[in-house]
């Protein structure tokens, strides 16, 4: 079951890079929890369901003109996979380019994304697993 996890989890990224809502809501269960890395480091917010994620696309195309994932390490962790990689984007307006390092753990339940939450440091998002470097 976990390696399905995987491939879940690198579906989900395939779908945010396309930032296909529709492909992301197909692998979330109905009480999916997304906390992305800047939001959970200022605000400590998150976005639920489907609602949720439609309005954080929404939110992204109005700051980033692009903005992808590039996942370097994914580690199968049973019904939780953590991605290590980096954030690649550019500034809608600015035109400021951004590489910068994340990660994020993918809660899967059932054979749905159940939670997914970001983090802008690497070590941090090892921690939240019990891992460390």
């Amino acid at each position: 079951m976990s390696q399905e996890n995987v491939e879940i989890a690198k579906r989900g990224i395939d779908a945010f890079n396309r930032r296909d809502v529709d492909g992301w809501a197909d692998l979330m269960t109905s009480d999916f929890e997304f906390v992305p890395a800047l939001l959970r480091v200022v605000e400590g917010g998150s976005y639920r369901g489907r609602e949720g994620v439609e309005r954080y696309f929404a939110e992204i195309s109005d700051a980033w003109e692009e903005i992808r994932i590039v996942a370097e390490e994914i580690r199968d962790l049973g019904d939780r996979v953590l991605v290590l990689g980096r954030i690649e984007g550019r500034g809608r307006g600015s035109g400021v380019p951004v590489d910068a390092p994340l990660g994020f753990v993918v809660d899967v339940r059932g054979g749905n994304m159940s939670r997914t939450r970001g983090y802008l440091d690497q070590a941090e998002a090892l921690q939240s697993v019990g891992l460390a470097e």
